[in-house]
């Protein structure tokens, strides 16, 4: 897909910026709060397999629209970067209930 010259390096560097600082900001609380750390690595896991999704995606849409099997190719990438998202929604999905059925310390 032709896109404006830079576009692709803004969003790829845009991306990576706020998701190094997700990462970096769930890996703090995990170490701060240290416990429920499987709701951690489930949310931890839903922001990787999600940026793998991004990968393909961003793949996907810098293939040479030129090439003969271009159109073919842009939909598997497509295809594959839906269904990594999916299971990076599970794995939100999953760390979502993880969260909700900690239980609350209360300190007095």
């Amino acid at each position: 897909m032709p896109l404006e010259e830079g576009v692709l390096g803004l969003l790829i560097g845009g991306f990576s910026v706020v998701m190094g600082i997700a990462i970096l900001v769930l890996l703090l609380l995990w170490l701060q709060k240290k416990n429920n750390s499987s709701a951690y690595i489930w949310t931890l896991l839903h922001l990787l397999f999600f940026s793998v999704a991004v990968y393909f995606f961003i793949k996907a849409i810098s293939f040479d629209y030129e090439h003969v099997m271009a159109s073919e190719e842009n939909s598997f990438q497509i295809a594959i970067a839906g269904i990594i998202w999916a299971f990076s929604m599970v794995c939100l999905i999953i760390g979502i209930f993880k969260f909700s059925n900690s239980k609350k310390v209360i300190s007095s």
